[in-house]
């Protein structure tokens, strides 16, 4: 079974299908719910009878199949057999981990977890995430995920340029200066993704999807970017900097790491391509998502003038880093 297509019931959903939903665990909840920041799917939390807060996930029609998200729950089922704290989705009244609410919109419930999103990581705090991700990325070359996107300058960077061209989203003027450095670096770094190991990976790991509990321990949110990758994309992301101050945080980060599970350092180099795909992808993302009501309110300044030449000096930067650096390796 895929996923609806039916968008006008995925912007729609009412506070009685949300809730109707999510009783799909086996409790009946007490009317309470709050809509939770999030931009790609509908999440909400929702307080049941029992004194539970759960969230409630409501996936974007069209975007993952069926198949693509139960293997996400899979992954995650994964990492709480290993006692790698996430947040395991509940099984619904079914046994499933997936329902399905009004209007064909596939959901799953989670439980609520508590903690603080860091602003900024100190070694100590880098030593345990370097651990801890090594630990998840043990469990994520375990098992292979088959219908999950794989990362590489295809699919993240030459389908996202292609949409973008295709579709005329960028002003005649600047088309061609887009298109030519978008081609030039996916050209650059195709042959540099050739025979990489590659495996599940969380896909979108940055501070932004970290949590602190009380006793200081880390724990990842939100595993729906899931790809199949190279492991320095889930490194890169929690120091995103280029800077002499992001270079020594990433080997402290990597000690941990390497306590857990070995890495090879030649993927470092992947780094700048893997900051490259980044920006194709995320306007392509905005594009495909335009019209959803939200994306025109939060993204006021996408699509304007501007916006194509920032995005164009920053990528002709992103090829002269890549250029220079292929030069020394």
């Amino acid at each position: 079974m895929g996923m609806s297509t039916d968008s006008e019931s995925f912007f729609n959903l009412t506070p009685e299908h949300i809730l109707s939903a999510v009783e799909q665990v086996g409790c009946r909840s007490t009317g309470r719910s709050y809509a939770l920041n999030s931009l790609e799917n509908r999440v909400y939390e929702i307080e049941l009878e029992d004194e539970r807060r759960v969230v409630g996930k409501f996936y974007r029609p069209g975007r993952w199949s069926r198949e693509a998200i139960l293997e996400e729950h899979e992954f995650l089922a994964d990492l709480a057999a290993q006692e790698i704290p996430v947040a395991e989705p509940l099984k619904l009244q079914d046994g499933s981990t997936l329902g399905v609410a009004e209007g064909n919109i596939l959901f799953a419930v989670f439980p609520k977890l508590r903690g603080r999103a860091p602003q900024e990581l100190d070694p100590d705090q880098l030593l345990q995430l370097g651990r801890f991700v090594g630990r998840i990325h043990n469990v994520g070359a375990s098992k292979k995920a088959p219908h999950r996107m794989i990362l590489n300058p295809e699919n993240y960077g030459r389908g996202a340029l292609n949409f973008l061209i295709d579709n005329n989203w960028l002003p005649m003027e600047l088309a061609t200066r887009y298109k030519t450095v978008a081609t030039e670096i996916i050209d650059l770094i195709s042959p540099w993704f050739e025979g990489l190991k590659t495996h599940r990976i969380h896909g979108d790991c940055h501070l932004g999807n970290l949590l602190y509990d009380q006793q200081g321990n880390a724990f990842f949110l939100d595993f729906d970017d899931l790809v199949t990758g190279p492991a320095v994309q889930d490194f890169w992301l929690l120091v995103p900097g280029q800077d002499e101050a992001a270079l020594s945080s990433r080997e402290v980060f990597l000690k941990g790491y390497t306590e857990m599970r070995e890495f090879d350092r030649t993927q470092l180099k992947l780094i700048e391509p893997l900051r490259s795909l980044r920006i194709l992808h995320y306007s392509a993302w905005i594009a495909r998502r335009w019209k959803d009501p939200a994306f025109p309110r939060i993204f006021t300044e996408f699509n304007t003038h501007n916006y194509w030449e920032t995005e164009i000096r920053d990528l002709n930067r992103q090829r002269d880093l890549i250029r220079s650096f292929d030069k020394i390796v």
